[in-house]
């Protein structure tokens, strides 16, 4: 069975700006500009202003689907949350913590230019190399043994940027129960407002 229309809209945070044109939506906020293209699926995307009780004017974004079987009213929160989290990303950012989980060979991690360099896994020789995607930026945290940070405002290059950290130390021929090194992603949201 199709359902007529689906509708959800998102309310647009103060401080950021959206242009949408032809299902191409731009946000611009405090730390920067994202553009995410929604071509490949078939729905209306409209900025719409309303007044609330006190006279300002909000916005929001309405994501409409008509005639859309069951499979296809799932796109309609997916866009919702992708448009939500770009808001998220010019306004806060996005934060991937990492740690390294060794038994007996300490993992050497260090930063050469855009690239990550993972040394002494397992005691092999080899050296692991893995490239910081556009917009990401990585830090080595001082307070805490053994852990990195990665930041930035796409949520998707973040975290593609740690799980292609994370795949780096994959295990292979060995008994995972027991070889359990490698640098695993322990923490992940928003940057943190300062007051909390």
């Amino acid at each position: 069975m199709k359902t007529v229309l689906a509708t959800r809209t998102i309310a647009v945070p103060d401080g950021v700006e959206v242009e949408i044109k032809a299902r191409v939506v731009k946000v611009t906020g405090p730390r920067g500009t994202l553009l995410r293209d929604f071509k490949h699926i078939a729905m209306d995307l409209q900025l719409v202003g309303e007044e609330d009780e006190e006279g300002n004017k909000k916005q929001f974004v309405r994501v409409d689907l008509w005639f859309a079987t069951r499979k296809k009213l799932a796109t309609v929160r997916t866009v919702c949350s992708h448009i939500d989290n770009m808001f998220v990303g010019v306004t806060r950012g996005f934060l991937y913590k990492m740690r390294f989980v060794y038994s007996h060979f300490p993992i050497n991690v260090t930063l050469t230019g855009r690239t990550v360099e993972i040394r002494n896994f397992l005691g092999e020789k080899r050296v692991r190399k893995v490239k910081l995607l556009d917009g990401v930026e990585y830090v080595r945290t001082s307070n805490v043994k053994d852990q990195i940070e990665l930041s930035g405002n796409d949520i998707a290059l973040v975290s593609l940027t740690a799980a292609k950290i994370q795949q780096a130390t994959n295990i292979r021929l060995k008994d995972l129960r027991k070889f359990l090194d490698g640098i695993y992603v322990s923490e992940k949201g928003p940057i943190p407002e300062p007051d909390e």
